[in-house]
């Protein structure tokens, strides 16, 4: 019998995931959760999951050091996250913490129960077509994380990660070029790699992005 349990502290988004999710199969089993230390309790008592939906924005931890804390726990149990944070460095930094799938909040029930599927198969469910436009200028989402992030947190290499922290102090791709003894050329090659892997399309936007992750740079020099 399938067993999946819900951490999520809103309490009508919780019941509406618990309904849904009963949907899945004949007879399972969805348990509800509303903080973080309910639902380590939950898995002690009753042992894994067949796959624990987690939202980020918990209140009293930090959701990716929630979900850090249930991979090292119980490293053989699915997780997936489901957040309205589904912006790239969002979703990157949660499967490179191990997750076995981003599900955003703003999927459908039919698309929700799909990607539930997929993880359940052993796959890895990422979502198609993250908008850059997310990062919008003019009104920044907040972030979902107090503390800051390595570069190759958010997917970026250490060249990236130096080509990164050199634009956020100012430096043209020529003065970037110049101090890592780089072509301008390879270096707008990984500015445009930056600008992927963060979900933006400027260096205005790549900006932002920075600032809303707190990203460090000491790893890459």
């Amino acid at each position: 019998m399938l067993k999946l349990l819900v951490v999520e502290d809103h309490a009508l988004v919780r019941e509406g995931l618990v309904r849904l999710l009963g949907q899945i199969e004949p007879g399972a089993q969805v348990q509800e959760c509303a903080d973080f230390e309910s639902a380590l309790n939950v898995l002690d008592n009753e042992g894994e999951f067949d796959l624990v939906l987690l939202d980020l924005a918990l209140p009293g931890i930090d959701g990716f050091a929630g979900l850090d804390i249930l991979r090292r726990r119980y490293p053989a149990m699915p997780v997936a996250v489901v957040s309205a944070f589904d912006d790239t460095p969002t979703i990157t930094r949660v499967l490179n913490l191990g997750a076995s799938g981003f599900i955003p909040k703003a999927f459908s029930g039919e698309a929700l129960l799909s990607a539930v599927r997929e993880v359940l198969a052993g796959n890895i469910f990422r979502p198609n077509g993250q908008s850059a436009a997310r990062l919008d200028d003019a009104t920044p989402v907040p972030p979902p994380t107090k503390g800051g992030v390595r570069p190759d947190e958010i997917g970026l290499t250490d060249r990236q990660g130096q080509v990164l922290a050199l634009m956020v102090r100012g430096l043209s791709n020529r003065d970037i070029a110049d101090q890592l003894g780089l072509s301008e050329g390879t270096v707008k090659i990984h500015a445009t790699a930056v600008f992927k892997a963060l979900g933006v399309n400027s260096r205005t936007q790549a900006l932002v992005a920075v600032a809303r992750y707190g990203v460090d740079f000491e790893s890459v020099f």
